[in-house]
């Protein structure tokens, strides 16, 4: 009995050693490819691991340094821990990327979203996201973003309001008013309901929402959390499982109730065709048929699909809570940067607020989706805000094949990332990038421009379903600021210290002082 358990441990060790030992080598022989890229010294096991510690503006700052420091192929990579990283930041370089139909997966920094998000659209690949892609592609339909736009209406109108009680008393922060009013819009939205974030910033769903949103990010950076042992116990995996059970809990409940409702009414709406036929499209009373009932992405999840069939609970779950992460912070970190620009730039200001009053004069009525339309300045000066800081800074793939990138052999299952930041900094299509200049995206001045210049919303097969939503949202907010108040910036650039992981986001918030333009 010793003699075979002996014989057994043996042969353990043995394994053991054969297995490290091609680990070993096929690590020497990766890194061997790898290292002929440009990039930062790494050390053994760890990789840059260390040089990429401290708060979320130093991650950031690092990240972007080391952009300027290898910018001659406008590509470098990294190590975090023995995983290899290539960087890119030139229209040319992610060509290869965005413009292949093969290199489709998420990085893995993205599978530490799938506790919250499931395999929904964001995060899922293959056959799956094709199935979701096309299914959710027509909830996006005209007629549906224009009877969202009550929604964007009256929760701008409540932010406003509150606004109106920071006029001539000095500075203050900005940001969370912004982001509570787009965190009310992408509920009522996406699930029907209306949290009151604006009236209660203190609600239980709210700080999970921002709680899971830093643990995640957290995680993402430190190989030590990665698994999920390790996380469990030295991370902060008891606050993420807390955060889960709120936020799946709640949006569980709203998806228990539509489907009880939907099932009294006897699907009086099956399929998203039913649906859009009933929708209006007046410009100034946005409604639902004649009952002018709101409609909300969970609607058009729960309807059958082209083939009869239906998403489970759990798929709809997975894409309702999607559609939070991504039409929340996002939106709300861009209006915030366009604030704090705007007030940093008065000539800029005065231009859009001249073209808000000839939309709207003096009157206080909502916008409609023809006033959008004229909003053609204040466009380019959030396109232009969204160059200076995207609201996804970094866009991560695995690469599925071998691939040459910028002249340099890249293997498969390397984790390529863009730094869209960087990316956007690029002299050879932005002269001068650091100005702020929204006639950049000027009709004229945009002919001719790399179609990867430039990709706030990512680019190609994997582009942000959402972004007509989210610069229709943009709109909204900012011209109902622009209409009743002045902006005048507190801050300089240089002290706003960007946090870029998931969101970009002003580590120090955006200082700002309003005076009523008295209409």
């Amino acid at each position: 009995m010793v003699t075979v358990s002996l014989v057994a441990a043996v042969a353990c060790v043995v394994l053991a050693t054969m297995w490290l030992l091609n680990v070993a080598v096929k690590s020497m022989k990766l890194k061997k490819v790898i290292d002929k890229i440009p990039g930062p010294s790494a050390l053994p096991l760890l990789g840059n691991s260390h040089q990429l510690r401290g708060n979320g503006a130093d991650f950031f700052a690092t990240v972007c340094n080391f952009a300027k420091e290898f910018q001659d192929g406008r590509m470098y990579r990294m190590w975090l821990g023995t995983d290899p990283y290539v960087l890119l930041y030139g229209a040319d370089t992610v060509d290869c990327l965005l413009n292949s139909t093969k290199h489709m997966d998420k990085a893995y920094s993205y599978t530490f979203l799938h506790p919250w998000l499931g395999t929904g659209l964001l995060t899922s690949t293959g056959e799956k996201w094709k199935v979701r892609r096309r299914m959710i592609t027509p909830t996006f339909h005209f007629k549906i973003l224009h009877d969202f736009l009550n929604v964007f209406n009256e929760q701008a109108e409540i932010m406003s309001r509150k606004l109106n009680g920071h006029v001539n008393r000095g500075s203050f922060n900005i940001f969370s008013t912004i982001t509570l009013c787009a965190l009310d819009i992408i509920c009522e939205t996406a699930m029907g309901r209306n949290i009151n974030a604006q009236a209660n910033s203190d609600s239980e769903y709210v700080q999970a929402v921002y709680s899971i949103g830093e643990i995640i990010q957290n995680r993402q950076k430190n190989p030590l959390q990665w698994p999920d042992a390790v996380f469990s116990v030295i991370g902060a995996g008891k606050e993420h499982a807390r955060c889960l059970s709120i936020l799946h809990g709640f949006t569980n409940k709203v998806i228990q109730e539509k489907m009880a409702e939907l099932k009294d009414k006897h699907n009086e709406h099956k399929t998203l065709k039913d649906l859009t036929d009933n929708l209006t499209t007046d410009s100034d009373n946005v409604s639902v048929g004649t009952k002018k009932k709101r409609l909300a992405f969970l609607d058009m999840l729960l309807c059958e699909g082209e083939d009869g069939t239906h998403l489970s609970k759990e798929d709809v779950r997975e894409e309702v809570d999607t559609f939070m992460f991504e039409g929340h912070d996002t939106t709300a970190a861009a209006a915030n940067w366009a604030v704090h620009l705007l007030g940093s730039h008065p000539g800029v200001q005065q231009k859009a607020q001249e073209e808000v009053d000839k939309i709207f004069g003096d009157s206080e009525r909502p916008a409609s989706m023809e006033d959008l339309k004229e909003m053609k300045y204040l466009e380019c000066v959030i396109k232009e805000a969204l160059r200076l800081y995207p609201s996804v800074p970094f866009f991560g793939r695995t690469l599925t094949e071998d691939v040459t990138i910028g002249g340099y052999e890249v293997p498969k299952g390397t984790t390529a990332v863009i730094i869209t930041y960087a990316l956007h900094r690029d002299e050879k299509y932005f002269p001068d990038p650091e100005r702020f200049d929204p006639d950049r995206f000027s009709a004229e001045n945009v002919i001719g421009r790399h179609p990867f210049a430039y990709i706030p919303f990512s680019a190609g097969m994997r582009n942000c379903v959402g972004q007509k939503f989210a610069l229709m949202e943009e709109k909204v907010i900012l011209s109902t600021i622009l209409r009743k108040f002045s902006i005048k910036s507190t801050q300089k650039e240089a002290d706003l210290k960007p946090v870029g992981e998931l969101i970009l986001r002003p580590g120090n918030g955006v200082f700002v002082e309003l005076t009523s333009r008295g209409h």
